[in-house]
């Protein structure tokens, strides 16, 4: 079975949505490597149904009318990897995590750089938040879609940014 897509246009730049059968299979960036995320072959269908889901909530989201996100999600990956983008799945909508965080969390509190090198496959980005991924100082590190991309979605989230560093509001974890 073909991967079907389509493009939309964002706030964040082009965006490539990719549906396989009923499920997200990825968000990908215009500016992506090609080989970040290995999805063949590609058939653009804007008529497609989950597509057009995605790009509406896509829409929601960044004019601040939606926090969620409803589709089914179809993640190609090794084992590693989708524990590290089911992590992601648990990050709530305005908050941030460490990579150290999300290496705790998957029982793994050593494998911080092979989480970042998981976050930076991910292939569903924003959806799967691989942007509510900071440094452990704060620092907005790595990101497939550019640091001005991620900073773009931290602030839709409602993100506070001091001396390029996320900043945590209300004393919760941000």
């Amino acid at each position: 079975m073909a991967y079907e897509c389509m493009w939309v246009d964002s706030p964040v730049g082009k965006l490539r949505l990719v549906a396989k059968g009923d499920a997200l299979a990825a968000i990908l960036w215009e500016v992506d490597r090609p080989d970040r995320v290995k999805l063949a072959p590609l058939v653009d269908n804007p008529d497609n149904v989950v597509l057009n889901q995605v790009a509406q909530q896509l829409s929601e989201y960044f004019t601040g009318r939606r926090s969620g996100f409803n589709v089914k999600l179809d993640f190609k990956g090794t084992e590693f990897q989708r524990k590290v983008w089911a992590a992601l799945l648990t990050i709530p909508f305005g908050e941030t995590r460490t990579y150290g965080e999300i290496a705790a969390q998957i029982g793994l509190p050593s494998a911080v750089r092979a989480v970042g090198a998981a976050n930076g496959r991910n292939p569903i980005s924003i959806i799967a938040p691989c942007h509510r991924v900071i440094g452990a100082d704060g620092t907005l590190t790595g990101f497939a879609g550019g640091l001005k991309a991620k900073q773009v979605l931290l602030t839709v989230e409602g993100c506070n940014f001091e001396g390029g560093k996320a900043v945590r509001m209300n004393g919760g974890r941000q």
